[in-house]
């Protein structure tokens, strides 16, 4: 019998309370069948698994999604998107988004502009930069009002990357995992003095699971000071 992507992805969406609609399901299986694809050549993934993607990719993509963030036209970074997640499950939940979806690595990218291509999915730029120099470069510095990124690095870490994109009164979004509290107090100081506040720890539960995971909500309350990003690489050697 075939494993139908869909029906696995609307079941697993609506247990952890989430209504999918035909047209979002049937880009989310596109979007699975291309990943799986070029899965082949590239490595995006060790997640192949319909089910395992359903849940760990698409629907904890969606776990950090609040209507009051993601309204009509907000500008919306993905730092380190990887293989799009959680990017482009959001674009696709809700299309009225401007996505930038940034990666290091320029096959990712060329992926991405499949995928992209294959949904007919507008408003959404690619840019091919490490986010330490993308971070300093005056087209996307300070740019966005929220900026997500899903297991890229520490929190402390992340923050350096992540939160000089994000204007002030903006949004910085980290999906984080099981070691997240820690990860919270650890950040604590570099969240300060990049401008930041922990707004809102959000636990997630999705279905099926039982790790621990946690969605962090930061504000962007200050400019990042001027020195933030430090140089590629020093951010994880020398955490703030």
């Amino acid at each position: 019998m075939m494993i139908n992507f869909q029906d696995i992805l609307g079941q697993a969406a609506t247990e952890y309370g989430l209504t999918l609609t035909t047209e979002q399901l049937i880009a989310m299986d596109r979007y699975y069948q291309l990943l799986v694809e070029w899965n082949e050549k590239i490595n995006l993934t060790a997640i192949t698994d319909p089910q395992e993607v359903a849940i760990k990719h698409m629907v904890d993509s969606l776990s950090c999604y609040q209507p009051a963030l993601f309204t009509a036209g907000v500008s919306v970074i993905d730092v380190g998107t990887g293989a799009g997640f959680p990017g482009l499950p959001l674009k696709i939940f809700q299309q009225d988004i401007e996505l930038t979806l940034m990666d290091s690595l320029n096959k990712r990218l060329n992926f991405l502009r499949e995928v992209i291509a294959a949904l007919a999915l507008t408003k959404v730029n690619t840019v091919h930069a490490r986010a330490e120099e993308g971070g300093k470069n005056k087209q996307y510095r300070e740019q966005y009002q929220v900026a997500v990124s899903r297991a890229v690095a520490r929190l402390n870490v992340l923050c350096e990357l992540c939160l000089p994109f994000v204007k002030v009164g903006g949004c910085f979004i980290a999906l984080k995992g099981a070691q997240y509290e820690d990860e919270v107090k650890e950040a604590a100081k570099a969240v300060k003095l990049l401008g930041g506040k922990i707004e809102e720890i959000k636990p997630v539960k999705l279905p099926g699971l039982t790790d621990k995971r946690a969605v962090i909500y930061i504000r962007k309350i200050a400019n990042t000071p001027a020195a933030y990003p430090r140089k590629a690489g020093t951010p994880e050697k020398k955490p703030l």
